[in-house]
């Protein structure tokens, strides 16, 4: 596979959060697939200019209000 091919990654993700996720999505005009990679890059470019990791408690369950 060539280096700049995307890589497939398994994904599970609760189903309010993926609702949640594919209503942003469809706002921005992107697909949801779209959307995640898009979040991700940014993630990823705030740590890179913060220089900050995650917290501790990043695989805490947390509480989604998309109503």
């Amino acid at each position: 596979m060539a280096d700049n091919a995307k890589k497939q990654v398994p994904l599970r993700l609760s189903p309010k959060l993926y609702d949640a996720i594919a209503a942003w999505a469809e706002d921005d005009f992107r697909s949801i697939n779209g959307q995640i990679e898009y979040l991700l890059t940014e993630c990823v470019k705030q740590r890179k200019k913060d220089g900050k990791y995650v917290g501790a408690d990043i695989d805490r369950a947390i509480e989604i209000d998309i109503g």
